[in-house]
């Protein structure tokens, strides 16, 4: 993984894009979940989000070394 992604010239650190990305895959994913009622089955709305995200972001910076 690169710790420092340029664009532009500006240095980002990758884990911030890695962060972004995550956090657009899990707001798809809670509209979906609130489209399908899913959220009924869950105890703690706000936890699961928390936790959704945290293994999105997991799967994403695991992802991000195969990339070129």
């Amino acid at each position: 993984m690169r710790y420092q992604i340029d664009i532009y010239g500006v240095l980002v650190p990758a884990l911030l894009l890695w962060i972004i990305v995550a956090f657009a895959l899990s707001a798809v994913l809670r509209r979906l979940m609130q489209r399908f009622e899913l959220y009924r089955l869950v105890w703690h709305r706000a936890l699961f989000d928390f936790a959704i995200f945290v293994c999105l972001l997991g799967g994403v910076v695991y992802l991000s070394e195969f990339l070129p």
